[in-house]
């Protein structure tokens, strides 16, 4: 399964970064690094949740992150 990041600067100037395959995966951040590096967090913590409540199987992930332009 491959998961990736997708990141955007908001008008207010933040960033978001959320990874779409994985629903709630949503992080702000005051750069697009800072965002990118939360939603990689939040997607490990909740596919690992998902795995201790047996809610889905173990299988082959690969995350890709987009450079920051």
């Amino acid at each position: 399964m491959n998961f990736s990041i997708e990141c955007e600067e908001e008008v207010d100037g933040r960033w978001i970064a959320e990874v779409p395959q994985l629903p709630g995966v949503l992080c702000y951040g005051e750069t697009a690094n800072e965002a990118m590096s939360k939603a990689e967090v939040l997607a490990l913590r909740a596919m690992a949740e998902r795995l201790e409540q047996s809610e889905s199987r173990p299988v082959e992930i690969s995350i890709s992150i987009p450079l920051a332009v």
